[in-house]
């Protein structure tokens, strides 16, 4: 129940001037005695305690106010089911409410208001903003924020990944957003910073000492639990989230991290200094650019590097995508260097790969020219080529040979011959819809396909598909075929006739 200033003041009033005991101020002011209780105890002044009625729980207070000072977060519940164990047959409602006040208070713990100086700090974390669906794949969308502590100059970074080549990346972004590094960079105890932690020994991530030792900054993890220690860039990310996140919308990450640098840019940069009301912190961050760090010449290699195994196909499996490599690669191991926007494959020293990043799952990513020469090394491998290119194309297709193929009178050499016909000639999401009707109709064949495919050409009225297959090999493509003369076939047909006049007349 609510109480007001009114009903508060008079409460206070008769109990210690008139002496009224507690029940009397319930019964008399209409409110619950636990409310007088309340209003009584939070002035802080000695109340008339009313006479203690004998209870149930009483032979146990002992026990439980034990249990809580060595347990203090332990469980009403939990509690109760002890007690109710040696022997307590009261209600649980009525343990409860008695406990309540039983349970030793946590001391609020008051903090200094810490000030910087310019250049001198920044604090570093990661935000959570949900997931981002890329074809098949559900990947985490993180946002990299650092925060300098003086101008309070927000860096904002979002990516699909919170591995420590993304950290690094993160930094040397910020670094040459801010033109300098501060002398100090606050982090909390995750595993892009701090691989482990006994005591006051702190074992870093590698590779973040190497990039402290490269940018000449002080990285500093603070203590555990303790994510007060870096507020700064904790407020920075709940700030994030009100004034920029919510709501958004956004065609991919390139176009979200656009409007992410314009918001710190802009109205991130427009807001008034925390320290100092009177600017801003586009004006705050001008005066502290000069006292960061000057940059390296260089800049650091942010690429992730792993070893990877290559089986029996040309392939190297790289965050859940497969990426070609010539085949005279096979049954080795390579060296796989990844941006966010380029694989590079090395052997070595040599690069013998390059691609275009994919943060799908499970896809195929080729250079026609690795899977061309082996082509034309095995070309056994034509068939099993062109089984995987229209499982890729349309999946459907796969059972489709499957199930014709168990009915027999086709090779499957011929199924993949003519599938790949209609997929050249219709396209691939045509030739999915296709195969998935024959299926249905219990005719896996492609002549059942083809039909599927005409019907629906007609239905929509569009013209036959013409498809012009030009070959690769120059000196077939470009051969002159000259018209050969059909006089002789026309004599020949010409005197057919007479030789059989002359035949009758013999018999005659």
């Amino acid at each position: 129940m609510t109480i007001d200033s009114e009903l508060e003041a008079k409460i206070l009033r008769y109990h210690h001037v008139e002496g009224w005991g507690v029940n009397t101020i319930a019964a008399q002011l209409h409110v619950h005695h636990s409310s007088v209780d309340r209003v009584i105890s939070q002035a802080g002044m000695p109340k008339i305690e009313r006479a203690a009625r004998p209870s149930m729980i009483d032979p146990f207070l002992p026990f439980v106010t034990q249990t809580l000072t060595d347990y203090p977060t332990l469980s009403a519940a939990r509690l109760f089911h002890m007690v109710r164990a040696r022997g307590y047959t009261g209600c649980e409602s009525h343990f409860r409410a008695r406990i309540s006040g039983l349970r030793p208070r946590r001391v609020p713990e008051a903090y200094l208001r810490l000030r910087t100086l310019p250049g001198e700090q920044a604090q570093v974390d990661w935000g959570s903003f949900g997931h981002l669906s890329i074809g098949r794949a559900k990947r985490p969308l993180m946002a990299f924020v650092m925060v300098l502590s003086y101008s309070r100059q927000v860096f904002l970074r979002f990516t699909l990944d919170a591995r420590a080549a993304s950290f690094a990346a993160g930094h040397v972004a910020a670094f040459e957003r801010f033109s300098g590094s501060p002398r100090v960079l606050l982090y909390d105890n995750l595993k892009s910073a701090v691989l482990e932690r006994k005591g006051r020994t702190i074992r870093f991530n590698p590779q973040l000492l190497a990039l402290a030792a490269h940018y000449r900054f002080e990285p500093r993890p603070v203590a555990v639990a303790r994510g007060n220690e870096k507020g700064r860039v904790e407020r920075a990310i709940r700030y994030i989230r009100s004034s920029f996140f919510a709501g958004i919308t956004f065609t991919d990450l390139d176009d979200l991290n656009d409007q992410a640098q314009r918001w710190c840019d802009g109205i991130a940069a427009d807001r008034p200094c925390p320290e100092d009301g009177s600017i801003t912190v586009r004006e705050a961050f001008n005066q502290e650019r000069e006292r960061l760090i000057t940059l390296p010449g260089d800049t650091w290699p942010c690429e992730e590097r792993c070893e990877v195994r290559v089986g029996k196909t040309p392939y190297v499996r790289f965050d859940g995508n497969d990426y070609s490599v010539p085949h005279v690669h096979v049954r080795r191991t390579l060296i796989v260097l990844a941006s966010l926007k380029i694989v590079r494959v090395l052997d070595g020293l040599d690069q013998i790969a390059t691609h275009a990043r994919s943060f799908d799952r499970g896809a195929q990513i080729e250079t026609a020219a690795h899977i061309e020469a082996l082509r034309q090394q095995k070309h056994a491998a034509s068939e099993h080529r062109g089984q995987d290119r229209l499982h890729h194309a349309a999946a459907s297709s796969t059972p489709l040979i499957k199930q014709a193929v168990e009915r027999g009178g086709t090779s499957i050499r011929t199924l993949v011959r003519h599938l790949t016909a209609l997929l050249e000639q219709y396209g691939a999401a045509e030739l999915e819809l296709g195969c998935r009707e024959a299926i249905e109709r219990g005719v896996p064949h492609p002549n059942a396909v083809r039909l599927a495919l005409e019907r629906r050409r007609e239905e929509r009225q569009l013209e036959p598909p013409l498809p012009v297959r030009l070959p690769e090999d120059t000196r077939t493509r470009d051969i002159v075929v000259r018209t050969a003369s059909l006089d002789g076939y026309d004599s020949l047909a010409g005197s057919e006739p007479n030789e059989d006049k002359d035949k009758d007349k013999d018999k005659d």
